[in-house]
């Protein structure tokens, strides 16, 4: 393709390479409110899946999809951005096929994996192609309309999976990517022109497999200790100590190889360090709290899939007000006040979702949304122009590498800690209850999550029917204990940013360009990580 022809096609190559994302994006926000359906019985139109099956079918996407995201931007540099597209695309969509099909958590689990595989194949083309097409001058435009069309994908996956499920199974939260796939398959071999860097970096094997071998470990140890209540029983204390060897060495190798699949080295920069972390601890908060509002608004206040759907609206409306007006904050107060005070009307926000109880007015729950939403917004590109003002020019793409892998990471961590402190309150404070139950099998499986309390209530009909009541202010006070502690950790979080975080950029960083870049990727990869996920 000459490129004269890729100059006139080249706004009609960004909307292929938009929709082609947007299956992405609209998958992980779908999953958020098919996870109250997908616990249901099977015989009830469900798998049956355990709060801990549940939260790996989030964690296996967004695991395997941190781990890789960085190593498909070399594959893709080098064997053609857009055969790696194209493989990317078609991965996903079959894995969704798989999805659709599970008859089992651990199928489901196992096919999330894959669909994380086909997303980090994905995401790194995506800019590389536009980056590839536009000129300087339309780049920043383009980039622009790219991250509204994601922002826009966040804000209707939830709707669209509540009207999906309202009609269909749950499997059609994921059936509906495969056809989309396939004309993005088509659409890109017959629009998008090939391109690639002869002076790609190596691949680094061991760096790949040690990270994902490592955090795999950590959360299984995690969720363990949440799901059976014994933390220090050895399978809970092997994964945990295992995990943290394994990362331990993932890091001294990092340090040392010549072409690491995440620069640790950058670490020794305070600023990048706290820049880095304020975007973790923002995501860890985040993810946990999307976990348990899925089942607080379907399962205590009894809405349905769709209303639920409906509700997380504001969040993504918040973020797309928020994120435009980073760059002029940013560019007027300095990366470091910004970000700080995001992230303290963040801690504020979580610890407002403490305040609802079983009959709290809904109108609260979508404020806090609105105003949560609309923090991350603006914390997320200024944290990131933080990171990229401290990196010289050229290291602009590791950096890009530390922050994707940061959120990603922290969606799985906040998922799988808070989601354990969550289970494990939730069990100890629903155990009085209980112990009213004369069939100690059916109180060991209701004390599992409130989809399981809810099911064994249905078994056991009328004799069942004194525990909906207690479950529902255990989980509500479960689901206190768990926002409080996602509030300090994104408190702690600001503190982190005023003592460390570089305060304003110096005059030759171009914050307006960094801003819009990085508005591009936190913005697409956010539905990974709205788990309510990832994957």
């Amino acid at each position: 393709m000459d490129a004269s022809t890729i100059h006139r096609r080249r706004w009609l190559i960004l909307g292929v390479l938009v929709v082609g994302l947007l299956a992405i994006v609209i998958d992980n926000t779908v999953l958020n409110v098919a996870l109250k359906t997908i616990a249901e019985p099977a015989g009830h139109g469900g798998l049956g899946a355990s709060q801990s099956q549940l939260e790996w079918a989030i964690n296996s996407y967004t695991l395997v999809f941190a781990g890789l995201l960085f190593t498909f931007g070399v594959i893709g540099d080098g064997a053609g951005r857009k055969r790696m597209l194209m493989i990317g695309l078609a991965l996903f969509g079959l894995a969704s096929l798989l999805s659709a099909y599970s008859q089992n958590p651990t199928e489901l689990i196992f096919a999330r994996a894959a669909m994380g595989l086909g997303g980090a194949a994905v995401m790194p083309q995506t800019l590389s192609i536009i980056s590839n097409v536009f000129e300087p001058a339309e780049r920043a435009k383009a980039i622009g309309i790219w991250a509204s069309a994601v922002g826009i994908g966040v804000a209707i996956g939830p709707v669209l999976g509540g009207v999906l499920l309202a009609h269909f199974w749950w499997g059609s939260v994921f059936l509906i990517n495969v056809p989309v796939t396939v004309l993005g398959v088509i659409a890109v071999a017959l629009l998008v022109p090939e391109s690639r860097n002869s002076r790609g970096a190596k691949i680094d094997y061991v760096g790949v497999l040690a990270s994902i071998a490592g955090l795999v470990l950590l959360v299984y140890g995690i969720v363990q200790g949440g799901d059976n209540g014994n933390w220090g029983s050895v399978s809970v204390l092997g994964p945990l100590f295992g995990g943290l060897i394994v990362l331990g060495l993932f890091a001294w190798w990092e340090s040392r190889t010549a072409f690491p699949a995440l620069d640790v080295r950058l670490f020794r920069d305070r600023r990048l360090s706290a820049s880095v972390g304020a975007i973790a601890l923002l995501f860890f908060g985040m993810g946990g709290v999307f976990f348990f509002t899925s089942f607080y608004l379907q399962n205590v206040r009894g809405y349905t899939p769709l209303d639920a759907g409906l509700l997380t609206v504001p969040f993504a409306v918040g973020q797309m007000l928020g994120s435009p007006r980073s760059a002029a904050l940013v560019s007027r107060f300095g990366a470091k006040a910004a970000t700080a005070a995001a992230m303290a009307i963040t801690a504020v926000a979580v610890a407002g979702y403490a305040t609802l109880g079983t009959n709290s007015p809904i109108a609260v729950l979508a404020v806090l949304f609105f105003v949560q939403g609309t923090a991350m917004g603006v914390a997320m590109p200024a944290a990131t122009a933080a990171v990229m003002e401290v990196l010289p020019r050229e290291r602009a793409g590791a950096g890009s590498a530390l922050t994707n892998t940061a959120r990603q990471v922290a969606v799985a961590l906040g998922v799988a800690v808070l989601g354990s402190i969550l289970a494990e309150t939730y069990r100890t404070h629903l155990t009085p209850a209980l112990n009213q139950l004369h069939n100690s099998a059916a109180a060991s499986a209701a004390g599992q999550s409130i989809t399981a309390t809810q099911a064994v209530v249905q078994q056991l009909g009328h004799a069942g029917q004194f525990l909906l009541a207690p479950a529902n202010s255990a989980f509500v006070d479960s689901m206190r204990v768990t926002t409080i502690v996602g509030a300090i950790v994104s408190l702690i979080g600001a503190f982190v940013v005023l003592r460390w975080m570089p305060g304003k950029p110096k005059a030759t960083v171009d914050i307006e360009e960094i801003v819009a870049v990085e508005v591009a990727r936190a913005e697409s990869e956010l539905a990974a990580e709205r788990l309510v996920a990832e994957g």
